[in-house]
This record gives structure tokens, C-alpha cells and sequence, in this order.
């Protein structure tokens, strides 16, 4: 044997040979680490992606529940169950969970860590089975309340800019409750600057936006007036219409005094003032509002509805026409703080129902809330307001309707609670 390896060292073909047989174990060795560290590393990146999708899940659910997290440990354990990809069972006590408190516009924090263990196929012969370990949180952020909100659930452009319509909200986020693909789009030569545009759904891509971000597919923003209902009892009501040739001394609550209208209207170059001294709403019993001519509210209400509790009752609309001239403004304090326009949810869903027209030049200071039908902007209109927000179940923007420079709602704090409805969930570490 030993003449035999003697023969090898001498031999230039077997020198090969040894040097060869030398290296095998560090050329199988190097071979066997490459395959651990990839599987290793397939594991770390898979156990990260489900404790980043538990946490994410974990916090759409205390949103959901009003930030309870009685449910979030259900809820993870169901979102684990889909996405842990690692096909391993996770070690004896995890997942783990908690809660960080709320910090800035952080909020609903959830902290998921997962860990398994898994040994090798080559490292361990030598090492005992690493424990692999991943950690993520996730939280909503807080992006403010849109100045724009579309309530509509399924409608496809259920948020829509066309024509040459020009909406100037830098500090607004816009914002679709549709769940469709299209819930937001601006198309013809509308141009919209906002702070973000977002739905439940998807948002057309267009040149027309100029946004800082975009948030599709986000939680649903609701109804900042769900609470708002007007009360029959605090009707004083006349079969009367209220125009231009209505005595402004009736309006008020006292004896012999009205609140509460058959219909609202202006004629042509005619105009009505409500006086300043009267700061509550305006009640508008069944009919509809027409403006063709000026009408001036300082710190009222109009509010559509119907004295009567039925389901089915009748609610009117709204158009602005011609050359029409609406100032309104909202009471800041009281049931309907910062609505200058209300219409009863009560109202039956029509296109086209509620429109400014024409050359209407407005200013509407407050909110414009039709929460069951939709609120339109056609023609030339000029609606300037600085502190305005349209809540409808939808709302179009078309024509020439300029609306420039509306303030963003934690800038009108007279008249709006900027309260963080619109949120989205991200990882943040």
C-alpha cells in the first residue's frame, strides 16, 4: 500500500488525484453550506412575510372593532394559518402578540414574533437546529379627514372629475368608500391637486391627478354624519314656500315665528337674505331648493327633509342655476356644526338630482352632505369656498366648475373635527 501512494506522489496524474481527494471534504463542505444558508435564508424570508401579513391583520381588526383587541389573537392565528408559507409549526408560545401604544399618528400598534426550528440538511451534522425568529409591527396612520368623501359602496367613478373642472385641495385627501375598480377618476381636462386620492377599491391612473400619494384599496372612511338626524319635534312648520318675498321677520322659532318650509327658492334677480340674528337650521319639509337669483345665509343650516317619520317620506334636492349667487355658511356650534347643506338619508338614489349649474358663484363655507344621492358641480360655477367639505353618495365635478383653494379640515376648526377617519395600515418596524 505504501509502495502503491509513494508510486502516486511521483506520478503526475496521481499527484491530481491526491490534491483532489484532499480538497473533496472542503469542496462538499463549501457545497453543503451554500444549500443551508439558501434554505436558511428561504425560511427567514417566509416566517418575515407571515408575521408582517399577522400584523397587518392584527391591526385592521382593532380598526374594525373601535381598537379592542379582544378578537386580534383569532384573527392572527387565522391570517397565520394562510400565509405561514414555512409549512413548519412555530415553537411552544408563539405567536407572541402585543400592543405599543399609540404614538403621533401611529395607532392600533399590533407586534407579532413568530419562531420555529428546523435542522439543516448539512450544518447539522456539526451544530444543533438554528431557531429562526421574525418580528414585525404594523399600525394605522392617521391621514386626516377627506375634504372630498364618496359614501357608495359598489358604484364604479363613484368619486368623478371631467370636463374642465379645477379642484384646488392641497391639504385634502380625497377619498372613494367604492369598492370597485374604478371608485376614483379624473379624465377630460380636470385637474385635481390633493393631498391623496384613496378608495376601498381601485383608482384609475391619471395625468389629471396631482397628488402627494395615492391609497387604493384602503379601509373604509365612514360617514362623519352618521349621527345626524333631524328631530320633527323641533319643526315649526308653515305650508308656506320661503323666497324672495317672504317677510325675513317669520324666520325664527318664537310665536308666530317659522322654521320649517314647503320649498326654498329664488328667483332671477331676486335675492334673500336670512337675517344674522337667526343661527339655526332651515328646515325644508318634503319640497326642493331652487336658486336662480341670491341667497345669503351667515350661520344657518339648509336642511331637507320631511316632518313626517315615515321610511318613505318625500325629500327634495337642490339646483343652483344661471347666474344664481349661494353664500352660505355653517353654525359652529350645535347639531349640525359645519353643515351648511343637509339632506335627509331618507332620500330616494337618483342621478343628477343635486347640481350647481350654469354661472352659479357661490361661496359655501361647511360641509354639503347628500348621503344618499349624488351631489354634481356642472358648467361655470365658481365655488371658492376656503372651509368646505362634499359628502355624498357620489360626487361629480365637470364643466368649468372651479373649486379653488379649500382649506384642509384641520385648518377649519370652527367648523370641522379633523378626527384621523382616513387611515391606512403599514409595517412600521
Amino acid at each position: 500500500m505504501l509502495r502503491t501512494i509513494r508510486k502516486l506522489f511521483g506520478h503526475e496524474r496521481g499527484n491530481v488525484l491526491a490534491i483532489a481527494a484532499a480538497c473533496l471534504p472542503l469542496i462538499v463542505g463549501a457545497a453543503g453550506l451554500s444549500v443551508d444558508t439558501i434554505q436558511w435564508t428561504l425560511w427567514k424570508r417566509q416566517l418575515q412575510r407571515a408575521a408582517d401579513s399577522a400584523a397587518i391583520a392584527g391591526v385592521y381588526d382593532r380598526q374594525a372593532n373601535a381598537g379592542s383587541t379582544s378578537n386580534v389573537s383569532r384573527t392572527i392565528t387565522r391570517d397565520l394559518a394562510l400565509n405561514n408559507e414555512t409549512w413548519m409549526s412555530l415553537l411552544t408560545g408563539y405567536p407572541t402578540i402585543t400592543y405599543p401604544a399609540n404614538a403621533g399618528i401611529q395607532t392600533n400598534q399590533v407586534n407579532v414574533s413568530l419562531a420555529i426550528q428546523q435542522p439543516l440538511p448539512f450544518s447539522s451534522l456539526f451544530v444543533d437546529a438554528p431557531v429562526i425568529t421574525a418580528n414585525a409591527t404594523a399600525a394605522g396612520i392617521m391621514l386626516g379627514d377627506p375634504c372630498i368623501l364618496a359614501l357608495d359602496p359598489t358604484a364604479g367613478s363613484a368619486v368623478y372629475f371631467s370636463g374642465n373642472a379645477e379642484v384646488k385641495m392641497p391639504d385634502c385627501p380625497v377619498f372613494s368608500d367604492s369598492a370597485a375598480t374604478n371608485a376614483a377618476i379624473a379624465k377630460g381636462s380636470s385637474a385635481v391637486t390633493a393631498k391623496s386620492v384613496g378608495a376601498v377599491g381601485g383608482i384609475q391612473q391619471s395625468n389629471n391627478f396631482s397628488v402627494k400619494a395615492y391609497y387604493p384599496y384602503s379601509a373604509s372612511v365612514p360617514d362623519p354624519y352618521a349621527d345626524v338626524v333631524p328631530v320633527a319635534s323641533e319643526m315649526h312648520c308653515t305650508t308656506a314656500e320661503l323666497d324672495e318675498g317672504t317677510s325675513t321677520s317669520t324666520i325664527g322659532t318664537g310665536t308666530g315665528q317659522y322654521n320649517c318650509f314647503s320649498a326654498l327658492s329664488v328667483k332671477s334677480n331676486k335675492s334673500l337674505t336670512i337675517p344674522s340674528s337667526y343661527t339655526g337650521p332651515i328646515y325644508i319639509n318634503g319640497g326642493s331648493i331652487d336658486f336662480k337669483g341670491d341667497f345669503t345665509c351667515a350661520a344657518c343650516t339648509i336642511v331637507l327633509t320631511n316632518s313626517s317619520t315615515s321610511t318613505a317620506a318625500t325629500i327634495g334636492n337642490i339646483t343652483a342655476n344661471a347666474s344664481a349667487n349661494v353664500n352660505i355658511t355653517a353654525p359652529t356650534s350645535g347639531t349640525y356644526k359645519g353643515l351648511a347643506i343637509y339632506q335627509d338619508r331618507r332620500a330616494v338614489d337618483c342621478n343628477n338630482c343635486n347640481k350647481i349649474n350654469g354661472n352659479s358663484s357661490s361661496l359655501i363655507t361647511g360641509a354639503m352632505y347628500f348621503p344618499k344621492q349624488e351631489l354634481q358641480y356642472n358648467g361655470t360655477g365658481n365655488t371658492s369656498a376656503v372651509c368646505a367639505k362634499f359628502v355624498a353618495k357620489r360626487i361629480t365635478f365637470t364643466g368649468n366648475s372651479g373649486t379653488n383653494q379649500f382649506r384642509g379640515l384641520d385648518q377649519c376648526t370652527d367648523y370641522f373635527t379633523d378626527g384621523g377617519s382616513l387611515m391606512i395600515v403599514r409595517l412600521v418596524g
